[in-house]
């Protein structure tokens, strides 16, 4: 086979890691905008992630917390202030674990969800927040169902829960606005340079492990950055918040993220370690065809020669 000319050779020589490293920085961030955009970017993913926190009970206790202190506000119950609060806050507990809440739940939060992409969309300014009135709403006929004595004086009023501060929002606008734009478009971006660099490499198997392990380090990368943001947001809290609460709704809004990181870390690391066995060893029965070529090139073995017969010499006797 011709070996390209020596320009060409020096042009892959360089063009081939080049695009290679490209394809392993995009993977990272390639799996942030593909979130963005599908993930946080649809009301109905955003919902179906959210959903399950209906059920935790850092949630719920934080729900519990913030209905009950919006009730009392506007409830005046003498000095039974601290038996009427308990009472409520269990009331709202209790509430959290029906079918009714969790409708609720996913009401407020596709309310929510719309009006945070509106204000990336829009540049609207103002704190977004989690109405909670349905919430409210349902407990208080509850009580009534129950025939507690004050519940028909409980004020359905919206209480709120800050998914995002003013500041928060105008931080994130034009960053997380970008990476909804790029959506699927990054992805795609680095599979076109890993393939591109691949057929450029002058050694395939390689820059396939390279790339490979490159990929897997991205996505690793990606994770730490994802726990190092984490600590980051329930640091900045006010110390009131409910950072057990904060914490489950992260988890769960970047739970595909990470899931989908995991999973090009561990195929990346099966594909390096496949490519370099491949290297290593070949493919089954190419060592043994390699050495039966080997000893044929080499031609049938000489034949062992006869030793020289040795005879014994003894004094007086002439050789014949």
């Amino acid at each position: 086979m011709t070996r390209p000319a020596p320009s060409v050779r020096a042009v892959r020589r360089v063009l081939a890691p080049v695009l290679l490293v490209l394809a392993c920085l995009l993977v990272p961030l390639g799996t942030l905008s593909t979130w963005a955009k599908y993930a946080i970017g649809d009301s109905d993913r955003y919902v179906e992630a959210m959903a399950p926190l209906a059920t935790d009970p850092d949630v719920q206790n934080a729900v519990a917390d913030a209905v009950t202190t919006g009730i009392m506000r506007s409830l005046d119950v003498g000095p039974l202030v601290g038996a009427v609060d308990q009472y409520l806050h269990d009331a709202v507990v209790s509430f959290t674990g029906t079918a009714t809440f969790q409708r609720a739940w996913d009401t407020a939060n596709r309310a929510a969800h719309d009006a945070v992409q509106d204000a990336l969309d829009d540049g609207s300014t103002g704190a977004v927040t989690l109405d909670l009135a349905p919430v409210t709403a349902q407990v208080r006929q509850q009580l009534i169902d129950d025939g507690v004595p004050f519940a028909e004086q409980i004020p359905v009023t919206h209480t709120e829960i800050t998914v995002l501060s003013a500041g928060e929002l105008a931080d994130l606008r034009e960053v997380f606005h970008m990476l909804q734009v790029a959506g699927i478009w990054l992805p795609v971006a680095a599979v076109v340079c890993a393939v591109a660099g691949l057929l450029l490499a002058l050694r395939r198997g390689r820059a396939l492990t390279a790339t490979a392990v490159g990929v897997a380090l991205g996505a690793a990368a990606l994770l730490l950055a994802l726990t190092i943001a984490r600590s980051l947001t329930l640091d900045d809290l006010d110390t009131d918040a409910d950072k057990a609460a904060a914490g489950a709704v992260y988890d769960a809004l970047t739970s595909s993220m990470r899931t989908a990181s995991w999973i090009l870390v561990g195929t990346g690391l099966a594909v390096a370690l496949g490519s370099w066995a491949f290297g290593r060893y070949g493919p089954p029965g190419r060592r043994a065809r390699a050495a039966a070529g080997t000893r044929a090139k080499a031609g049938p073995a000489s034949p062992e020669q006869p030793r020289a017969e040795c005879r014994e010499v003894r004094p007086g006797r002439a050789f014949p």
